[in-house]
């Protein structure tokens, strides 16, 4: 977070991409459960992006202040009401910071979310989950492809996320030539490196490193809504 708000460096356009790649879903679901069409939502999401990094306000963002998840959700909601009170339609490009990201695929994504059920604020949580464990196994997946660990990461990947439904442990000795022993130890370890990843991922957006179990169970809780 600090690294994104040194701008003009590779180090912050690095920094800004992945939190941009993490937090423009579950802002774009937001804005959409608030009424926003596909099309506005992204002129907004994209926007609001373009706004921050204008600024300056990821430079002057202060960990101490806490959660940067807070802090961005209720940067939205101020954003979204200067908007509401401009009454000006916003055009797509015009010539701000735009951001590579999958628009189409974004509106796929929130056609299958639960809409009867979560609040903006409840569904911003679950996309955030979503998007910070998709970052984590991308970051899990990079390690062990510079390992020579593909073969071996992608046999066990279903043994990480709830969402996946794992294979027998003797499914996964057979596919990777080893014993049925040896395939839950390397489960073990995987899941052990990936929640390593995942601690050291939602430290970077805290205050303070005691937060981080409180942030986890946050997580947890949002696939609970």
């Amino acid at each position: 977070m600090r690294a994104a708000g040194r701008r003009h460096t590779p180090e912050a356009d690095a920094a800004l991409a992945e939190l941009c790649q993490i937090y423009w879903y579950p802002l774009y679901t937001y804005v959409r459960r608030h009424g926003a069409s596909q099309e506005d939502a992204c002129d907004l999401t994209q926007a609001f992006f373009a706004r921050l990094v204008a600024k300056d306000f990821l430079a002057g963002l202060d960990r101490e202040r806490g959660r940067f998840r807070a802090f961005l959700l209720a940067a939205l909601k101020h954003f979204l009401a200067n908007e509401r009170d401009r009454a000006q339609a916003l055009k797509r490009g015009g010539g701000t910071t735009t951001f590579l990201v999958d628009w189409q695929d974004a509106d796929a994504r929130y056609r299958i979310e639960p809409v009867d059920r979560l609040s903006p604020d409840k569904l911003f949580d679950r996309a955030w989950a979503m998007a910070l464990l998709e970052q984590v196994i991308g970051h899990l997946r990079q390690e062990c492809r510079d390992e020579g660990r593909t073969a071996t990461f992608e046999a066990l990947k279903p043994f990480l996320t709830p969402a996946d439904e794992p294979p027998a442990y003797a499914e996964v000795s057979r596919i990777l030539g080893v014993s049925e022993t040896a395939a839950r130890v390397a489960v073990h370890r995987l899941r052990r490196r990936y929640r390593a990843i995942l601690r050291d991922e939602i430290a970077q957006t805290l205050a303070s490193p005691e937060h981080v179990a409180e942030e986890m169970r946050a997580l947890m809780a949002a696939f609970a809504n």
